[in-house]
This record gives C-alpha cells, structure tokens and sequence, in this order.
C-alpha cells in the first residue's frame, strides 16, 4: 500500500498494492494502524455508496460539526474526477481545490479529512462510487457548497445534478465553522 501526501495539507491518496496469481487477485485496501500514522481518522461509522451516470455532478457536501466527518472515497465500477475544496478558517490553503481522478482501474482512494466539502463528476457512463464515512449522517448537520463558485472547471456545461445540489449557496456566502489545526 502507498500513501501519497497531495498538495493540501491533510489530503492523502492511498494506492493498494495487488498481489496476483492464478487465482485472481487479493490486496489490503484499509489498515487503521499505518492510516493513523499519517493523522487520518480510523474511526468508520457509515458507508454510502452512489451510482451515477457521465456528466453527474454530486456535490460539494460536507457535514456540520458536531457532526463533521472525515471521508474515504473510492471508484469500484468506472471513473469520476472528485474534488475537494478546502473550508477550514485560518488555513494557508483556504478557498484551494483540488481534483484528482479515481477509478476502478487505479482503484485508489481519496481521504478527506473534516473541513473539506466535497463533490465529484462522473467521467463515465456509470461510476459506482463509494464514501466510508467516521460519522453517521445527521441531516440537521448536512451542508454544502455551490459546485461553481470555488473557481473549478468541471469541464461539462449542463452538468446532470439534483435540485438541492442546485440551490446549494456560493462560496462567497459560506461562513465555514471548521478551523485549521497544525
């Protein structure tokens, strides 16, 4: 397994190692301990899972403290581009996004520490997402950010998306509660 510290501080890819043979294939894709190592919450309560079609854009969600979540996304059928954007008051890459493409072929995962919204685009005709979350969903606590208003190309100009993920408000407007911690 290799864990790849990306260019916002707490934003990690953790790509498997597969071991094959003519049985097929086996590899670890969660180890608590080594993920502690690197300050990422180990503690999982849920799992969603999504499917979505090309040009699906979900997002940019996160949740309220006292309900805040860290999340471990990954791709086990097709492929999305996901991206976070950074919420966290006081931090040196506030209002910075980032987007990384994860797929059933490079079967990494992205974890995304609490205070990061987060969204994704579906890149192909069905992507069959999965999020492990460390804290339960609490709807009194769901937030989100306008996926447009960060200053991301998403690359697609009729995106398909719900209607709340619509009406979500700008970032401009977002009073975030989340604060940076070194």
């Amino acid at each position: 397994m290799h864990i790849t510290t990306l260019d916002i501080p707490g934003l990690f890819l953790i790509t498997p190692t597969p071991r094959a043979d003519v049985r097929g294939v086996f590899q670890k894709t969660f180890d608590a301990a080594l993920f502690a190592t690197h300050g990422m919450n180990t503690d999982l309560h849920e799992v969603f899972e999504t499917e979505s079609h090309k040009e699906v854009i979900r997002g940019m969600h996160f949740q309220m403290p006292p309900h805040a979540c860290a999340k471990y996304v990954s791709v086990k059928h097709g492929s999305i581009l996901d991206v976070v954007l950074d919420i966290r008051m006081n931090s040196p890459t506030f209002g910075k996004h980032l987007s990384i493409q994860l797929s059933a072929e490079n079967q990494s995962t992205l974890y995304i520490p609490e205070g990061f919204a987060h969204g994704f685009k579906a890149l192909t005709e069905l992507a069959h997402t999965s999020y492990l979350q460390t804290a339960g969903f609490n709807a009194a606590c769901d937030a989100g950010i306008h996926f447009d208003s960060f200053g991301m190309d998403w690359g697609v100009d009729n995106p398909i998306m719900s209607e709340r993920d619509k009406a979500l408000p700008a970032f401009t407007s977002f009073i975030s509660p989340f604060s940076h911690q070194e």
